[in-house]
Order: structure tokens, then sequence, then C-alpha cells
């Protein structure tokens, strides 16, 4: 009895090993697909976006802005990525660590005068908003097939040492990522206009600021960032994360 016990164990591992090996082996297999697919153009900027975060939990400025200059260089060396949402999300980015080196408390002492800061943070985000909004004004509403269509002769351009499948792939993967991206930008504009209204309360302009945290929350309801800074601006009670929430936050 115990032996067949053992026996079955010894069954059950095996098969479970297997299972492990094979479910690993088509991850693999995906996004080895996945990343061949990508603009070959573009992928050492999606490299170097890997250290943005620890970049920023660290408050390594100049190293962050030295990221997102050489990132914006690669994508505007780049025809068709000039004007893309990709570049929006730089400028946001680089507003968002403008207002980190103005609120920080004690960066006076290091840098003097952070006043500078919030007027470059507003440069930025004003930017970051025009690029979303023209983007939106190019591919709201399209289909695959449109965006085809409108995209493929400036994707395509500079392409020539690739095969055909190749630039297939690549231009398959490029539609994908602005059928994603109509629903994303939504959220990236949400918090472009977040970032607004926060720049618009440090300079003492509430109306403004609470105009810029209605059209956040208009264009992406679970904004909590825009509808608690709101509150704040009314007197009204802050919201809290449910606990769904905290482990998976929308920001991520």
């Amino acid at each position: 009895m115990i032996k067949m016990k053992n026996n079955k164990t010894r069954i059950l591992i095996i098969t479970m090993t297997i299972l492990v090996f094979i479910g690993i082996l088509i991850a693999w297999s995906y996004y080895r697909g996945v990343n061949k697919a990508v603009d070959p153009r573009i992928k050492d900027a999606r490299i170097l976006y890997e250290k943005y975060n620890e970049f920023t939990q660290l408050s390594q400025y100049d190293s962050i802005l030295w990221l997102m200059d050489t990132i914006e260089a690669v994508y505007s060396s780049i025809d068709h990525y000039r004007d893309g949402y990709e570049i929006a999300v730089l400028y946001n980015n680089r507003a968002a660590m403008y207002l980190s080196i103005y609120l920080q408390p004690g960066n006076e002492i290091v840098i003097g005068d952070t006043g500078v800061f919030i007027s470059k943070a507003e440069d930025a985000v004003r930017k970051s908003l025009q690029m979303y909004q023209e983007w939106f004004g190019k591919f709201e509403g399209l289909n695959e097939t449109a965006i085809r269509e409108n995209i493929e002769a400036s994707f395509l351009n500079g392409m020539e040492q690739y095969s055909e499948d190749e630039t297939e792939q690549f231009l398959d993967k490029r539609i994908q990522e602005i059928v994603e991206a109509q629903t994303e930008n939504r959220r990236r504009l949400s918090v472009s206009y977040t970032n607004l209204g926060l720049i618009k309360r440090h300079q003492h302009q509430y109306d403004s600021a609470a105009i810029f945290y209605a059209k956040a929350i208009d264009l992406w309801e679970r904004n909590l960032t825009a509808e608690n800074n709101l509150n704040m601006l009314l007197n009204r009670p802050l919201k809290k994360r449910n606990l769904l929430q905290k482990l998976f936050p929308p920001e991520k």
C-alpha cells in the first residue's frame, strides 16, 4: 500500500514537473515572439526605460533627466514616433520630476531657489497635454484597418533592411500598441491634468487647479489622486483605497 502511494506521488511530481516545464516553454516562446515583433529601432529606448523607477526611487534627478533626454532622442530620430504618445509620456514624466524637486523638503539647500522648477514642470506638462490631444485627433476611434492605412507608409520608412515578413510583424505589433493606447492614453492624459492641477495649486491658482482635477476625473474616474486633491480644495473628506486597490493600484 505504501509502495503504491509512493508510486502515485512520484507520478504526480513527474507530471507537475512536466506541466511546469511546458508552461515555462510556452511563456518563453510567447514573449520571445512578442519581443521579436517590437520595432528594433526603439528597443534601446525601451531597455533604458527599465531604469526609470530605479532612478526615481533614489531621487537621482540628473540621471532621470539624462535618461529621458536619451530616450526622447531615440524616438525623435524616427519620423513615425516624432509626435507619438511615447514622447508625451516623457514630457509628463519630466513634469513629475520637476514637481518632486520643487516639493521635496531640503532641496532648496542643495539646489538653491527651487521656484524655477514649478515653471519647468508647467512647460513640460502642457507640452504633454498638447501631444496627447494631437495624438487623439489622429487616432481616436480608428479601427485596426484605419490605423494601418494611417501609419503604414511612415512606420515602414527606413525599414528597407528587413524582410517583408519581419516588417509585417513590426507593423502588426505597432498597430496593436496604438489600439491599446486608445484606451490607455485617456488615463495618461488624466495623469497629466492631475499634475497640472498640482502645479496650479502650488501657484495658488485654486480655481484653475479645481478645473484641471475635474478634467482628470472626467477622463479617468478611478483617478483617486485627482479626486482627493479636489476634495482637499473643497474641504471634503478624503477617500481611502480599499484593500483591492492597495494590492493592485490602478496607477500600475
